[in-house]
């Protein structure tokens, strides 16, 4: 798994400030997914800050809405709304909540947070851009522990169905979720051979390595007459040494400035040590 550059340590910072001021939310999702949101909204997404409802703009769907602190920090760098929002997550009366919710904030296509329902949700806006022939395409962005939800994989048989090659799904494969390893609740292995065996074209890649994911996602759609899955390849809590792989971070429901200067000096310590390796931004 790739090391982090300068850019996603600062990143993991916000997510930090965000988390101590609110004192709780998934930060673990979040550092799981970063990377990936990171390069679609900087390098990937025809999107247009100014007019968040341009028809041609590309839709993203983030299913696993817990994860969402990743989701509004790029949106908040792209200029959808100001940085200093994501101190205010998850406060009385604030437009960003613990979960997406559509019409709150600009930039948010649809509220998430029940699991298994985003596929279908961006398997709709697909087959509708295509029925009235418009070019925009749709990414919906599952978790793992989420692909255990029977809805995901009939809107997979569906979408073959449909013919939506304008459909990107990529899936968070970070291989844990909410109180143990995915393996262990319900397996997904083979993932991509059953991503095959729906007719889908499935890619892989790195979850954390920002080039990879650049290149893969560019590439979008993969082909001609299936939708396209990614599998990315992450880790829960990336970025920071006690929460990577542990369940215990899974929520966080009391995040205290301790563990924010805790955290806060990992990636000091991690960004130092990618000072004497040369590893820059990607």
């Amino acid at each position: 798994m790739t090391s982090l550059d300068s850019r996603s340590l600062e990143q993991r910072r916000w997510l930090v400030r965000s988390m101590a001021a609110s004192g709780r939310g998934h930060l673990a999702s979040a550092c799981s997914i970063l990377e990936i949101c990171r390069v679609l909204y900087h390098d990937v997404l025809r999107i247009d800050p100014d007019a968040p409802a341009w028809p041609e703009r590309d839709r993203f769907i983030l299913s696993k809405g817990h994860g969402c602190l990743a989701l509004y920090l790029q949106l908040a760098e792209r200029g959808f709304f100001p940085l200093e929002e994501l101190l205010q997550v998850s406060h009385d009366g604030a437009p960003l909540g613990g979960h997406p919710e559509a019409g709150r904030a600009p930039g948010i296509e649809w509220s998430t947070g029940s699991l298994g329902h985003g596929l279908s949700v961006g398997l709709g806006m697909a087959v509708a851009a295509r029925l009235h022939g418009a070019k925009h395409r749709v990414f919906v962005l599952l978790g793992d522990g989420e692909c255990n939800e029977g809805s995901v994989w009939e809107a997979a048989l569906a979408a073959v169905q449909h013919r939506a090659t304008n459909l990107v799904a990529l899936v968070d494969y970070n291989r844990q979720q909410c109180y143990a390893a995915t393996e262990a609740v319900v397996a997904l292995e083979p993932l991509r051979a059953k991503w095959e065996s729906f007719g889908w074209a499935v890619a892989e890649v790195d979850g954390h390595d920002v080039a990879a994911l650049r290149a893969t996602l560019g590439a979008a759609p993969l082909a001609d007459v299936r939708p396209m899955v990614v599998i990315c390849h992450t880790v829960k809590g990336k970025g920071f040494p006690e929460l990577e792989g542990n369940p215990v971070w899974h929520h966080s429901a009391k995040f205290t400035p301790a563990d924010a200067t805790r955290l806060l000096a990992q990636l000091d310590a991690a960004e130092s040590a990618a000072a004497t390796t040369g590893n820059g931004d990607a």
